[in-house]
């Protein structure tokens, strides 16, 4: 079953809510008193929310088939979590949750018993929560329930502000009796007295932020130096949005050159792999670099077995996300598996998790360090220039691609063209075009 943007909306405020309440129930029996466990100071906790949504879109057509729905709704939630997890310590520089003192766990962020739970969860959620809030929401008159959304997406715009100026204020070490002193100045976008009582919740919510410290700040304490040495400082020097943004380039354009030889040597055939209408850019590919390197950067120095399981997992989670992705923005399949042995709906299938987990490996032990120090090695400036022109083509790259792909799907149905930008696209992106650019595009029904 797919849900359309409106379900979606309410399925996050819903669950949202229900995760709160959950957090509020925890907290009170651990703690014998009410503590709101939200980040925001409303009844909510859009992780749940987002995680529930990821579980909606990607996760539907595995409602009968259980064991992998569990594996699913585990890899996708627990992916959601880190990810929440990650940014949050980034933003903010203090962590929210920490599961260190769990068995099986991943840098305090997620932990092998509460992924479990989430894939409980989620096959509770498609089989039968999802289903009867839907239901329930034909009840509900499609106006009022369209300005409610609005309502509390507007309400949760604000509180997620407030409590963001509030959180950043928050001394890294020290009282709460000192918390309205230190952090008056921000308090001024606010007015004092509601940044502080925001403040107070989130130090009696989340104890630790108050005097945590993030790891990368404990490594770079006192490596500000001179406005000189800041000046002689390397381009997309560590794992910042520079080296992140030449690995997402360099990925997109290697992919390409990589699939283009396979399908060489393997098929006879020399043909187009690219994702764009222009260039030779992978974007799967490049996202997927960009997107291992950011999540494998600390754990570079560790096993290879342990990168390989890591790459596995996480390169057949993306893969069979981008799928449905591209198949739900789209309506076009882009490969498909399903002559292919122990295989999951045709989009990913064991072989190649395999070779996920292979190239894991090769990229964090070989190719990611001596590109790494190649891209250091570039002039600071002229980097930086040079990388934020080559993100804006491609992104203005992929943005005509996906309106030639969409403008494709509404000729193959029968649209006629109907803007001067659709006859734009008919003009330059014909069928004969698509067709052989992507020559192995499929359309669903």
């Amino acid at each position: 079953m797919t849900y359309n943007i409106y379900q979606l909306l309410w399925f996050f405020f819903i669950y949202s809510f229900v995760g709160w309440c959950g957090e509020v129930a925890m907290a009170a029996v651990n703690r014998h008193k009410f503590v709101n466990r939200g980040f925001v100071s409303g009844p909510l906790c859009p992780i749940y929310g987002a995680g529930a949504v990821a579980v909606a879109v990607f996760l539907p057509e595995l409602e009968d088939r259980l064991f992998f729905l569990f594996l699913g709704g585990t890899i996708v939630t627990t992916f959601v979590e880190y990810l929440t997890g990650r940014f949050m310590e980034r933003i903010f520089h203090k962590k929210w949750w920490d599961y260190s003192d769990q068995k099986f766990q991943l840098d305090g962020y997620v932990c092998m018993k509460n992924s479990a739970v989430w894939g409980l969860c989620s096959v509770f959620m498609i089989r039968i929560s999802d289903p009867l809030l839907c239901r329930g929401l034909e009840l509900l008159p499609p106006l009022p329930g369209k300005i409610l959304l609005w309502v509390f997406g507007v309400l949760l715009v604000i509180d997620s502000v407030g409590s963001g100026v509030a959180v950043l204020g928050l001394k890294r070490q020290g009282r709460i009796s000192h918390i309205t002193e230190e952090l008056y100045r921000t308090s001024k976008l606010l007015e004092n007295a509601l940044t502080s009582r925001i403040q107070r919740r989130m130090v009696r919510a989340f104890p630790n932020i108050e005097t945590w410290e993030p790891e990368e700040a404990l490594e770079n304490s006192g490596a500000e130096g001179s406005a000189e040495a800041k000046a002689k400082a390397w381009f997309a020097k560590g794992c910042g949005f520079f080296k992140l943004a030449s690995l997402f380039i360099l990925g997109a354009f290697m992919g390409d050159v990589v699939e283009t030889v396979f399908c060489l040597v393997t098929t006879g055939r020399l043909m187009s792999r690219s994702s764009l209408v222009f260039g030779p850019f992978s974007i799967v590919w490049g996202l997927a670099c960009a997107l291992l390197t950011w999540m494998l950067y600390r754990y570079r120095n560790r096993s290879d077995r342990f990168i390989f399981v890591f790459g596995a997992v996480l390169g057949g989670a993306y893969e069979y996300i981008c799928s449905v992705f591209t198949e739900i923005a789209f309506g076009t399949v882009f490969w498909d598996y399903s002559e292919i042995p122990f295989n999951l709906g045709g989009r990913i299938n064991l072989l190649y998790c395999f070779f996920w987990g292979i190239a894991a490996v090769v990229w964090m032990k070989g190719v990611y360090p001596l590109l790494s120090r190649w891209i250091e090695k570039l002039p600071a400036r002229a980097g930086k220039i040079g990388c934020t022109v080559l993100i804006v083509l491609l992104a203005a790259d992929m943005l005509v691609s996906a309106l030639a792909l969409a403008r494709y799907s509404e000729r193959q149905a029968g649209g006629p063209e109907q803007t001067a930008v659709g006859k734009l696209l008919d003009e330059h992106f014909p069928d004969a075009f698509i067709e052989r650019r992507y020559e192995n595009l499929k359309l669903t029904d």
